[in-house]
C-alpha cells in the first residue's frame, strides 16, 4: 500500500489547513469506565482467585489427560515457582519457554510471575536461528522445552545449538553459542543428557518453604516486567515486547470482562500460548474471573476443538479467522453439539464479513467479538461489544478499550485527523509495552515522548469512535494470525549465494487472510525454482515464512527517488496469480 502521504494531493492538504478546527470531530478517543484498573500482580491475582473459586475447574488439558482446579493448579503453580527458586532462579532473570499448548506452559508462566523472574516466549515453530537468536537476545538463564513438536525435534536442535548438553551436569551449562544459558529443563519423563526433567524440578520444591516462596512473592511490583514476547522487526531481527504484569493482567481481565465473563464460563483455547491472544488475553483472562481454560490439543485441530466445546460444554471460543474457517469447514461440523457456546473472540488478522455472520448463525457465538491490536500493547486496543449492532461486529474492530486512549494521525504532518479520515493509528495508556528488550533505538522508534505508541497500522475512526483498519504504513503481512515482516524473510534470502536482490509482499489469500511472496532477482548466469528456493528455506526459518509464491525478475518497479514500489507488486501479482476474488474479500 502507498504511504498515505502519496495517497494526499497537495489540494488536498491545503484544503485541511483552512478547515474551522472548531467544527471538525477528530480521531482521537479515550475509554472511560466505572471499573478501576487491577494494582496487583499475576502471582497475587491467582492467590486471589483460588481463595474466592478454589473447587471450580482452572485448567483442562484434554490431549494431556489433566484437569485443575483453582486450587489445585495454584498449589502445582507454587511448587514449580520454589522448585525454580530452588535451582537459583532470581527475581529478573529470564526464563524461556518452547512449547506447543501445555499445562506445564501455563504452569511455568504464573510460577515465574510469582518469584520475579521474566517469561521469554519461544514460537514453537522457530527453527535453530531463530532459537539461537531469542535466546542470546534476552539473556535466558534457563528454558523449559518441549522434546519435540509435530515433526520437529527440539533436543536435535538444543543439541546442535549447544552440544555441551552431553558432557554437562543438569543446571551446569556453559555452552559457546548460548553463553547465559545454564539450565534446560525438558517435558515428560525421559532424561536427556545435561537437562533437568520437568518432574526433578518440581521434586526441588521442597529445598524451599511456602513462607519463602511468599516472601519472594511480596516483592513483586505489578510494573515489573514479567513477559517478553518476540514480534519480527523490520531490522530483520525479531523485538522483544517487554510487558509488565500491570499491562497483561489487565488487558486479559477487560477482555473477558467486556464478554461478560464470569466463573461460570469455560473457554475453548486453541490458539498458541506463546501468543498474546493465548497467554494474555486467555489465560489472564480466565485468571481474573474465575472461569475455566480447555486446551483441546497441543495446536490448533478442528476436530479437536468442536469435540472439546460439545464434551467440556464450552461457553466461548477464541481464534483467527483460518480457526473459525477451519471449524466451519469440518465435514462432521453438523454432528457437534455447539448450544453451549455464547461468546468468544475473533482476531489475529482482519476477519471476513461472511466468515462472521456463519460464526453467529451456524456456531450459536450470538455475541461473538472482534478485537484489534499488538503484542506491543498487551495486545487489545479495540473491542466489539455484545449490544454492537451485527454491521458493527462485521465491519469494524469496535470501540476503544476502557483506559487506553487512541488518536489517527497524518503521518507526514503528526496532526491529528478529522474523523473518517486515514491515517496511522497511535494508542497511549497502561497497556502499551515498557520497551523493546535491550533494543533502545527501536522502542523510541515506536514510542514517542508522549508515550503514544505508533502502530504503522492506518486506520480510520466515524463520529461515534468505532475504528476500521484500511491498511498498513509498513509492509507488514499478517498470514493466520502470525505477523511477519518482510524484511526478517528478505535478510536470510540474500544468504542464498545466487540471490541479488529480493523483495517479499504480502499477497489476498481467501484461507489466511494473506500469504507471502517473493520477487527474486538472480545473479547474472544463475536459474533458480521455486522449490529449490523453498528447499533453501525449509529448517532453516519458520514453515509459515516461507514464500508460497516466488517470482523471479530483472528489476523491481521504483520511484524516480530509487524507493521500491511493493503496492504496485502486489497490484501486478494479483493479476499475475489470478487471486482478484481473494483482493475483493470484505474483512472488518
Amino acid at each position: 500500500m502507498a504511504d498515505l502521504a502519496d495517497m494526499r494531493t497537495a489540494q488536498g492538504q491545503q484544503e485541511l489547513r483552512q478547515v474551522d478546527r472548531s467544527s471538525v470531530t477528530w480521531s482521537y478517543t479515550s475509554g472511560t469506565s466505572d471499573t478501576p484498573l487491577l494494582g496487583m500482580t499475576i502471582g497475587d491475582a491467582l492467590d486471589r482467585t483460588a481463595a474466592r473459586f478454589p473447587e471450580r475447574e482452572a485448567l483442562i488439558v484434554l490431549h494431556q489427560g489433566l484437569r485443575y482446579t483453582w486450587a489445585t493448579l495454584r498449589d502445582e503453580v507454587d511448587r514449580c515457582a520454589r522448585g525454580l527458586m530452588a535451582l537459583g532462579i532470581r527475581k529478573g532473570d529470564r526464563v524461556g519457554i518452547w512449547s506447543p499448548n501445555r499445562a506445564e506452559w501455563t504452569i511455568t508462566q504464573f510460577a515465574t510471575a510469582k518469584i520475579g523472574a521474566i517469561l521469554v516466549n519461544i514460537n514453537p515453530a522457530y527453527r535453530l536461528h531463530e532459537l539461537e537468536y531469542a535466546l542470546n537476545q534476552s539473556g535466558c538463564v534457563m528454558l523449559v522445552t518441549a522434546p519435540n513438536f509435530r515433526t520437529t525435534s527440539y533436543l536435535d536442535m538444543l543439541q546442535t545449538l549447544c552440544p555441551e548438553l552431553e558432557r554437562c551436569a543438569p543446571g551446569q551449562l556453559d555452552a559457546h553459542k548460548a553463553p547465559s544459558l545454564r539450565h534446560v529443563v525438558r517435558l515428560g519423563d525421559e532424561r536427556t543428557p545435561g537437562m533437568w526433567v520437568w518432574g526433578e524440578v518440581l521434586e526441588r520444591a521442597k529445598e524451599v518453604s511456602p513462607d519463602d516462596l511468599a516472601a519472594r512473592q511480596a516483592q513483586q511490583e505489578f510494573d515489573d516486567p514479567v513477559n517478553i514476547q518476540y514480534t519480527s522487526g523490520t531490522t530483520g531481527n525479531p523485538k522483544g515486547a517487554t510487558l509488565s504484569h500491570h499491562n497483561i493482567l489487565n488487558n486479559g481481565y477487560f477482555v473477558a470482562r467486556l464478554q461478560g465473563f464470569t466463573e461460570a464460563d469455560r473457554l475453548c483455547v486453541p490458539v498458541p500460548l506463546y501468543h498474546c491472544f493465548g497467554c494474555a488475553m486467555a489465560n489472564l483472562g480466565c485468571l481474573t474471573h474465575g472461569a475455566a481454560l480447555i486446551y483441546p490439543s497441543e495446536a490448533f485441530e478442528a476436530q479437536a476443538v468442536l469435540e472439546a466445546i460439545q464434551s467440556e460444554r464450552c461457553t466461548a471460543l477464541y481464534g483467527v479467522p483460518t480457526m473459525f474457517i477451519g471449524e466451519l469447514a469440518h465435514p462432521d461440523f453438523s454432528s457437534y453439539d455447539l448450544s453451549t457456546l455464547r461468546t468468544g473472540v475473533m482476531a489475529g488478522s482482519p476477519c471476513p464479513v461472511e466468515v462472521m455472520k456463519q460464526v453467529i448463525e451456524r456456531m450459536n457465538m450470538r455475541e461473538v467479538e472482534i478485537c484489534y491490536g499488538m503484542t506491543e500493547t498487551s495486545p487489545v486496543s479495540f473491542q466489539s461489544h455484545l449490544d454492537d449492532a451485527l454491521e458493527r461486529r462485521v465491519s469494524t474492530v469496535g470501540q476503544i478499550h476502557p483506559h487506553v486512549e487512541v488518536k489517527i494521525i497524518d503521518p507526514t504532518t503528526g496532526q491529528v485527523v478529522p474523523a473518517n479520515t486515514p491515517g496511522e493509528l497511535l494508542t497511549r495508556g497502561y497497556s502499551v509495552m515498557l520497551g523493546y528488550w535491550n533494543n533502545e533505538e527501536a522502542t523510541r522508534a515506536a514510542i514517542d515522548q508522549a508515550r503514544w505508541m505508533h502502530t504503522g497500522d492506518l486506520a480510520t475512526m466515524d463520529e461515534q469512535g468505532y475504528v476500521n483498519i484500511v491498511g498498513r504504513l509498513k509492509d507488514m503481512v499478517i498470514r493466520g494470525g502470525e505477523n511477519i515482516y518482510p524484511r526478517e524473510i528478505e535478510e536470510f534470502l540474500y544468504t542464498n549465494p545466487k540471490v541479488v536482490d529480493v523483495q517479499v509482499i504480502g499477497v489476498p489469500d481467501l484461507k489466511y487472510g494473506e500469504e507471502l511472496m517473493a520477487w527474486v532477482k538472480l545473479k547474472d548466469g544463475e536459474t533458480a525454482t521455486p522449490d529449490e528456493m523453498q528447499a533453501f528455506c525449509r529448517g532453516q526459518i519458520a514453515t509459515f515464512k516461507i514464500p508460497r509464491y516466488w517470482k523471479f525478475v530483472d528489476s523491481f518497479p521504483m520511484t524516480v527517488t530509487g524507493k521500491i514500489q511493493k503496492y504496485l507488486m502486489r497490484q501486478e501479482s494479483i493479476r499475475e496469480l489470478g487471486l482478484e476474488d481473494a483482493a475483493k474479500m470484505q474483512t472488518a
